[in-house]
């Protein structure tokens, strides 16, 4: 039991290692499960230091006063729905970006890459 423990253990340390890494994945071939923890810790890592930002920015304007804490944390509110805004368009992206590499269609991924990227600019 213990053996299968630090095995699995290890297994985690090295895949999380991989997602740091950035390497390409080719995520059409092997476990849906490995790719979308692979996929995930970026995500992850990038809402966990956006929590330690917000804390430190609260932090840092309490010894202003209440009012200035209340903005601070309207203005998280705010930044909070343009996540969610630009989250969902990143997930929509990446589900037509897959379906087209499931089709093998490389060439659609243009067309889809710059109408997202015209869409975030406007």
């Amino acid at each position: 039991m213990t053996t299968t423990n630090n095995l699995q253990k290890t297994n985690i340390f090295s895949l999380f290692k991989q997602a740091l890494k950035g390497n390409t994945k080719d995520f059409t071939k092997g476990s849906i499960g490995k790719a979308a923890f692979l996929l995930s810790v970026p995500m992850v890592l990038e809402m966990v230091m956006e929590s330690i930002f917000a804390i430190t920015d609260i932090f840092f304007v309490s010894s202003l006063g209440a009012e200035a804490v209340a903005v601070v944390g309207l203005t998280e509110a705010v930044l909070t729905l343009l996540y969610a805004v630009a989250i969902g368009l990143s997930m929509a992206v990446t589900a037509t970006i897959a379906r087209r590499v499931g089709e093998k269609r490389h060439q659609s991924n243009r067309v889809t890459v710059h109408t997202c990227v015209l869409l975030c600019l406007s």
